[in-house]
């Protein structure tokens, strides 16, 4: 009996190990992704254009389609949304700041960005993986579901906008004014000098 025991457990041992060292190696090259805003971004664009395609030239998985985009509508109220509510705040006592003399406190969201961006980069992953699988093509009427699904990104998103416009909170950095360093004193002789 211990021999039968100690096969099985030889087997396992390199899977695990095997599964242990692809799991450094993606996380090594996702962390090195990590300051590569751009380039993560265009790579997700690019699977969701792989993505749309598929679905385009197989004409189905309209149902799967609508449950990526319902999570993804998912995700980005929470990289909208800031970390603490100021409702619930406000509650406490504690809220944003609303006037000059307020204490400054930054935005901080409920979703950070790489993992809004991870979430949606698995998310079209999975999507894409499903749309081999028949099963998952339940046959529906695709402009009802879009229809619905464009309804619900208006009223929600008028919410969040709503929300942001009473509390007063931008949560993108479009805009918003950037600080440079003091210029060294080499570049402000020359200036002086002209």
């Amino acid at each position: 009996m211990e021999g039968a025991s100690g096969e099985g457990s030889a087997s396992v041992a390199p899977l695990a190990k095997w599964r242990n060292d692809f799991s450094r190696a993606f996380q090594y090259y996702l962390d090195k992704s990590t300051p590569h805003h751009v380039q993560r971004w265009l790579g997700t664009l690019a699977a969701a254009a792989i993505y749309v395609l598929r679905v385009y030239y197989v004409q189905g998985f309209y149902i799967v389609s609508y449950g990526l985009g319902i999570y993804i509508l998912n995700l980005l109220i929470g990289f909208l949304s800031p970390k603490v509510d100021p409702e619930l705040e406000a509650l406490d006592g504690a809220s944003l700041p609303t006037k000059e003399s307020d204490e400054f406190r930054p935005f901080i969201r409920r979703l950070p960005e790489f993992k809004f961006w991870y979430a949606i980069t698995k998310a079209f992953c999975v999507a894409f993986a499903m749309t081999f699988f028949s099963v998952f093509d339940v046959p529906v009427f695709w402009p009802i579901l879009l229809i619905y699904w464009i309804v619900l990104f208006v009223l929600t998103m008028k919410r969040q906008i709503m929300h942001m416009i009473k509390y007063k909170y931008v949560p993108l950095n479009i805009g918003k004014q950037k600080y440079a360093g003091k210029k060294s004193e080499a570049s402000s002789s020359r200036a002086s000098r002209d």
